[in-house]
């Protein structure tokens, strides 16, 4: 861990082990934090509080840009370790880095302007006062980052939080969390106070809790599960921390029978098998109108045979392994459970070697089944559930407890317009899947797949507070 600015273990001495999910090797071992490390990293985030957010934005910015130059050296290290502890191709690990590249840069120019505004004399009595408001840090912010994308998602916690003056504690997930701790000495070594920037490991549901029930931070920022999210905001009410949750998904892809079926496979391609299908956006139901599920699921087949899948580390590999086997276990168990229900898996099914799994068509599904409503499988399974008019395929998408995003494949733009607008979602894709995420927009879901929204065009606003200064009867 990094507390204060030093590399310390947990003071019980306990640590948990980083594996590499392709081969099962021991990479290394990290702390299991203690409740006294914990409580050191918060009393040290209070002074980072004070001492960064009066630090001024632009030298804030001359810092991170140094990180960014810093990171922009290390990239092929950072993408090596990324993939060796998470599993996903080494080009996805690339392309991860690069994203956190463009988020900082993007946040970067974003605060610099980033304005406050000056209020009217529009009312009778104040016409003398001179009323302007400012933006300001919210304090301390805990970031919990996610197993799946942890760099990309750091980016988009860590970037908006420091470059308007919070001091952040970062709790990456036990399975691989080396990259988020280079990173976080990375921005050390760039400046950001030692004070301002810690990170702390060990089990989510221990730390999260010591963390987030603690009166001493400000705001808690969470990629996980809906289960996690739910639990931060019931530590969060008693002392009304703020908090912004971005949580699961079983996300709809809807294709209508005029849809351009090829382009519809590369897209469902692309979005179940990036990251192993380990994404929280990616379509994860597809409902397929009837008269072309077999052609549709025949060319995905057809498709899915060409997949490369093998060591994470080949350039020509282009499907990794699952985080762990421990997940590649809970999804086959969630195939097998879908085809008691009496779904036919026409494809694949089966674990291929310890944390790999084989890309997975699964026919029949039918809308009362658990993968059709809320049951999320993290993993490259293709669930297909057939519909016959377009109120039954809304029906179908807006059954689910989730709504993160969805995505709809029809050469009829006012079908798909129609379509789209009925969905229950936080984003919709036409003539696409729904993981989609321009660093600009404002990504979040609807229901259960959480609240709040990041993204640059959006997320400084949640990072801070507003000051109203009121300057009485200065023009007298």
């Amino acid at each position: 861990m990094i507390i204060g600015g030093k590399a310390v273990d947990s003071r019980s001495g306990s640590t948990i082990k980083v594996l590499n999910p392709a081969t099962g090797e021991l990479i290394d071992t990290v702390p299991d934090a203690a409740e006294e490390d914990i409580r050191e990293a918060i009393d040290i985030s209070l002074e980072g509080k004070r001492v960064w957010g009066n630090t001024p934005l632009f030298e804030r910015s001359k810092i991170l840009r140094r990180f960014l130059e810093i990171v922009e050296e290390k990239k092929n290290e950072l993408a090596v370790l990324l993939t060796t502890e998470t599993g996903k191709t080494v080009r996805e690990s690339v392309a991860e880095v690069d994203t956190l590249l463009r988020v900082f840069r993007g946040y970067i120019e974003k605060a610099n302007h980033f304005y406050g505004i000056t209020l009217p004399d529009s009312q009778v009595g104040f016409e003398n006062d001179i009323i302007f408001t400012r933006r300001e840090p919210l304090g301390v912010i805990v970031l919990v980052i996610p197993f799946n994308f942890p760099i990309d998602l750091f980016s988009h916690k860590a970037a908006p939080s420091l470059i308007t003056g919070n001091s952040i504690i970062v709790k990456p997930s036990s399975d691989n969390p080396l990259s988020i701790i280079r990173l976080v000495d990375m921005l050390i070594e760039a400046g950001v106070p030692e004070c301002a920037v810690q990170v702390v490991t060990g089990v989510g549901s221990v730390l999260g809790k010591w963390l987030i029930s603690s009166p001493k931070i400000n705001a808690v920022s969470l990629t996980g599960s809906t289960k996690a999210g739910i639990d931060v905001a019931k530590e969060s009410a008693p002392h009304l921390h703020r908090f912004f949750l971005e949580l699961g998904g079983n996300d709809a892809f809807v294709v209508y029978s005029d849809a351009d079926i090829d382009l519809a496979v590369e897209e469902a391609l692309f979005a179940r098998t990036l990251n192993a299908g380990q994404t929280c956006c990616a379509a994860k139901r597809f409902i397929v109108e009837k008269s072309v599920v077999e052609e549709f699921t025949t060319k995905l087949i057809e498709r899915l045979k060409k997949i490369k899948i093998g060591n994470p580390l080949d350039p020509e590999t282009e499907m990794g392994c699952l985080i762990s086997e421990k997940a590649a276990i809970q999804v086959e168990a969630q195939v097998l459970h879908t085809v008691k229900q009496g779904a036919n898996c026409i494809y694949g099914g089966k674990r291929l070697d310890k944390a790999f799994f084989q890309p997975t068509v699964l026919t029949n599904v039918t809308p009362s089944m658990d993968a059709a409503q809320d049951m999320e499988i993290f993993g490259p399974v293709f669930p297909v559930i057939a519909f016959e008019t377009m109120d039954e395929a809304v029906e179908i998408v807006n059954q689910s407890m989730y709504g993160l995003m969805g995505g709809v494949m029809s050469r009829d733009m006012n079908k798909a317009m129609k379509t789209a607008a009925r969905m229950e979602s936080g984003g919709i894709v036409i003539n696409g899947a729904g993981n989609y995420r321009p660093l600009e927009i404002p990504f979040g879901g609807y229901k259960k797949s959480g609240l709040g929204r990041e993204g640059i065009s959006y997320t400084l606003e949640e990072m801070t507070q507003i000051k109203t200064i009121i300057m009485k009867k200065i023009l007298l």
